[in-house]
């Protein structure tokens, strides 16, 4: 048997090498884990079980786990649905973190289950229905297939009965006397009004020969049609062009045949890696995927668009393989290597592309079934297949297997939307060679703009509205578009979010919505904005999630990244400002409030003193205080510090502050969740003079970094450590040496954190790497890697478990290495390493 060689071909097809490369940012998710088993889902089941009684639910309701992907720091992101005796309450889940030991870190809930009541009262009075459906699953295949265009079936219809909450929009009480066209996203709120047991059916059809496929909700009691939308998630009229010149394109060489097996790239799925499949014109109304693509030699296509009726093996047919097989490393490669993000589902499993499905097919679309897209040649287009479209579709993928984001109304458009951005940062990152572990700038913001034949894209992110149906911001009709044009305001979005927005009512950058100062809000670039986007939709947003959601989601996603009140927060509420969804905030600088010291974690023991402090500038002082416990305002804490005497029952109270101006309008600021530990045993600080406060004893390295110097604040007290901020080649270096006990169950290791920077772009140029060592220098771990890219406002506050360390001594490692001009500041204080 002869091995398998990976050989990097030539390939006809813009001279773009994608490969990892470089050390992944903090922000980044984990490796692909072990999936869950049945043990650990049900423990974690239970861990929310054990919640339903602070929420007010009966044991009627219940938690299943839908999937799971991995998180950041080794943590897991688990998917919960919400059930009521058992059956699914439909878009009403739990997007649970854990940690590495299975607890629970956070929870972001999509709540349609409060009215579900299981007591006789309820049920005679109509509120919650009967979980007994007076017709079988396979009537309501009929009733849904007599209502669904379509001669015969694609795949088997699927029917599921579960609890159908029947939601209406209606004002807030703020906003009952507004005028209709005055109305924000956020004057509108989704409540459910009633709920139905109903059949969720799914089927996937052939009309006219082309492929369909719809869900259909049927009343289980009275067959009724409840809703119906089409699920097909597709870019129809958006073709892709072989544009990219000579590309490098990874195949594997079996025997003397190369195929267009990437084995490098996913494992499993059908082909145990990436591939490209020749549908040779099997037809759109069920495609066959057909086999992966071979050639004698390493050196495919020629470039050409597919000469219609032409043989889809020699090299004009091979063409579209080379545009999917390059599109779809990139789409990898962004992700996995800007977002830590493996494949579709973040475990790393294979996927494909079958290339010249059906003639003259105008179309391309994932297909949820097998996880794959599948690519027309066109007819009023050219051949699909360009890099924003491949990333377009794969982002379907992301969705599909995290947020499964319902495919109509807002959520639809927010679907649609994402795979927008996806499709633009893989351009933007494709453009710019394929390599590295940020997105710089580069893709030109319209999709399907190298496919048309007439030169004009399908979309434009920046000005929706040129297409003639898309919409530039929200308003309370955008839910019953078609989701191609209810994206458009989330499009306009991003774009504002990544490049700024302009102040002339006659640019087509220009947004009325945008009041505050500056009138032309400042982007913050692609790289933080899709990192702001990729962690709300893969961690936060659920089935339900709309427009008014999203923003809040985002903006927790942002704050997490980046810090409460950090610039790159503001962005988001002024980029989703700038398209109806809140209100406009000034930007920093510009009279805003922002957090200067946040809450740190505390951990005591029973009966100890929890003392938790903010602080904050800019605005008009004074500042009065707010003190929040668990989401609730704690009667008299209105001080910048808060202290109470904690109990054993105070484990795992969240706190945080809202800081509020004397201004008017008023401005506030929110600052990072605090979390309290009360445990018997008290936790030990292994870490001697973490503040810096005591002179630079026991450090070493480069300890002239440590002292009170003009030009940066402290974190806490007078002293801090400054690396970097030469503006010339340097190297410092900064450790102190701990032993973690071989007894211990904790050890939480963080440190604040500030930088700024004279640098622009995307470009790491100066960087901070955080590692532990052993005593002899060898690099044990990296735990983070930051640069001039990671600039923010104020002190973050990272955290990291070294648990994997103990019964060692090691040193904790910070290793500052600075380029040749323009300066970059790593400012570190409040070092701690405690353990229990």
């Amino acid at each position: 048997m002869k091995l398998r060689k990976s050989l990097l071909a030539a390939a006809v097809a813009a001279s773009f090498a994608p490969a990892f490369a470089g050390v992944l940012p903090d922000s980044l998710m984990a490796a692909p884990g072990q999936q869950m088993s049945v043990e650990a889902k049900a423990n974690l089941v239970a861990r929310l079980d054990a919640r339903r009684a602070a929420a007010g639910l009966d044991q009627e309701h219940g938690y299943k786990v839908r999937s799971q992907h991995p998180g950041m720091h080794g943590e897991r992101i688990v998917r919960a649905d919400h059930t009521f005796n058992g059956l699914r309450v439909f878009g009403s889940e739990s997007v649970v973190v854990t940690d590495e030991n299975g607890e629970i870190v956070s929870e972001s809930a999509s709540d349609r289950r409060n009215g579900l009541d299981a007591s006789r009262a309820s049920l005679a009075a109509g509120k919650t229905p009967s979980t007994t459906a007076a017709f079988s699953a396979d009537e309501a295949i009929r009733v849904a297939v007599s209502r669904t265009p379509g001669s015969e079936h694609r795949f088997k219809p699927e029917a599921e009965l579960l609890i159908w909450p029947v939601v209406k929009t209606v004002r807030t009480a703020a906003a009952a006397n507004k005028a209709e066209s005055a109305l924000n996203a956020l004057d509108v709120q989704d409540v459910v009004d009633h709920y139905e047991l109903a059949y969720l059916v799914k089927t996937k059809m052939v009309k006219d020969g082309r492929a369909t496929a719809r869900d259909t909700v049927i009343n289980a009691q009275t067959g009724a049609v409840i809703k119906q939308w089409d699920s097909l998630q597709t870019v129809t009229g958006v073709g892709h062009s072989q544009y990219n010149g000579d590309v490098p394109i990874q195949t594997t060489l079996n025997g003397s045949t190369y195929q267009m097996l990437d084995a490098t790239r996913g494992t499993g799925g059908t082909y145990g890696g990436m591939a490209i499949t020749n549908a040779n014109h099997s037809s759109a109304s069920n495609p066959s995927a057909g086999s992966i693509y071979t050639n004698s030699t390493n050196t495919w296509g020629d470039g050409q668009n597919y000469i219609s009726g032409g043989s889809t093996t020699n090299a004009n047919g091979q063409t579209a393989a080379v545009n999917a097989l390059w599109g779809l490393m990139n789409t990898y490669d962004t992700m996995k290597n800007v977002m830590g993000w493996s494949s579709l589902d973040g475990n790393n499993t294979a996927t494909y592309i079958a290339v010249h499905v059906d003639n003259n097919y105008d179309n391309a679309f994932f297909e949820s079934g097998c996880k794959c897209m599948y690519i027309g040649d066109g007819s009023s287009f050219y051949s699909l297949g360009s890099i924003d479209v491949i990333g377009h579709e794969m982002g379907h993928g992301v969705t599909d297997a995290t947020s499964n984001l319902t495919y109509s109304g807002e959520s639809g458009g927010l679907n649609e939307s994402n795979s927008d951005i996806n499709g633009e940062m893989v351009e933007a990152y494709a453009r710019n060679g394929g390599t590295g572990t940020v997105v710089p700038a580069g893709n030109d913001w319209m999709m399907g703009k190298e496919i048309s034949k007439t030169g004009q894209p399908l979309r434009w992110m920046w000005k929706p509205s040129k297409d003639g149906s898309s919409k530039d911001a929200w308003s309370s009709t955008l839910g019953s578009l078609n989701v191609h044009y209810s994206s458009g305001p989330n499009n306009r979005m991003f774009y504002f979010l990544s490049q700024g927005s302009n102040s002339s009512s006659s640019s087509e950058m220009y947004s009325s919505y945008l009041n505050k100062q500056p009138l032309a809000m400042t982007g913050i670039g692609n790289d933080k904005a899709y990192r702001i986007w990729f962690k709300a939709n893969t961690t936060k947003f659920t089935a339900s999630t709309n427009y008014a959601d999203a923003r809040l989601k985002v903006i927790q996603s942002a704050e997490e990244l980046y810090g409460v009140g950090s610039a790159e927060s503001i962005a988001v509420k002024r980029a989703y400002a700038a398209i109806n969804v809140g209100s406009d905030v000034d930007e920093i600088g510009a009279s805003g409030v922002s957090i200067t010291t946040q809450p740190n974690n505390v951990t005591v023991a029973p009966g100890g003193t929890a003392t938790f402090s903010v602080a904050a500038t800019g605005g008009t002082s004074p500042y009065s205080y707010a003190w929040y416990r668990n989401g609730t305002q704690i009667a008299g804490a209105t001080s910048a510090t808060y202290s109470f005497t904690a109990q054993t029952a105070d484990n795992g109270a969240v706190f945080k502050a809202i800081v509020t101006d004397s201004s008017s309008p008023v401005k506030t600021a929110t600052s990072n969740n605090a979390t309290l530990t009360v445990g018997t045993t008290q936790a030990s600080e292994l870490v001697v003079n973490g503040g810096f406060e005591s002179g630079t004893t026991p450090w070493a390295g480069t300890t002239g970094v440590i002292g009170n110097y003009s030009g940066q604040t402290a974190y806490e007290g007078t002293r801090f450590a400054w690396l970097g901020g030469n503006g010339t080649t340097a190297t410092e270096t900064l450790y102190q040496t701990v032993t973690i006990p071989s007894t211990a169950t904790t050890a939480n290791f963080s440190f604040a954190l500030h930088i700024d920077t004279a640098e622009s772009g995307s470009t790491a140029y100066d960087k901070l790497v955080v590692t532990v060592k052993n005593s002899s220098g060898t690099t044990l771990g990296t735990l983070a890697t930051y640069s001039n890219v990671n600039a923010a406002s104020g002190y973050q506050i990272r955290t990291f478990n070294l648990l994997p360390y103990k019964g060692q001594t090691v040193r904790l490692h910070f290793n500052m290495t600075e380029d040749s001009s323009l300066q970059t500041s790593f400012v570190v204080d409040k070092v701690s390493l405690q353990v229990q």
